[in-house]
């Protein structure tokens, strides 16, 4: 049974942090795992994603503020947030890909809020 657990979302105060972690289940061969966000009346957009040997590529906006990571072994996504905004705002998704035999399968967790706002 695959799952994704994601935790770590809240309210916080602008300048302020939170670190969001998605624990994978059931999946094999993980290959690429991310985070998405959706802010009210936007499209999904990519945040931050890690390859399973630690390439990062992150969006423009958090550039500097936020850090991916990952642990292998515990099958774990984490997002450091720092220095948050209310732009940031939006409900967070944790992305997993896997691939075997050359098919790449695509999994998502449920969402996790951050607001951001004094």
């Amino acid at each position: 049974q695959v799952q994704l657990v994601e935790s770590g979302g809240g309210l916080v105060q602008p300048g302020g942090s939170l670190r969001l972690s998605c624990a994978a289940s059931g999946i094999f061969s993980i290959y690429g795992m991310g985070w998405y966000r959706q802010a009210p009346g936007k499209q999904r957009e990519l945040v931050a994603a890690i390859t399973k040997d630690g390439s990062t590529n992150y969006a423009d906006s958090v550039k500097g503020r936020f850090t991916i990571s990952r642990d292998n072994a515990k099958n774990t996504v984490y997002l450091q947030m720092n220095s948050l905004k209310p732009e940031d705002t939006a409900v967070y998704y944790c992305n997993v890909d896997s691939r075997t035999k050359g098919v790449k399968y695509e999994y998502w967790g449920q969402g996790t809020q951050v607001t951001v706002s004094s």
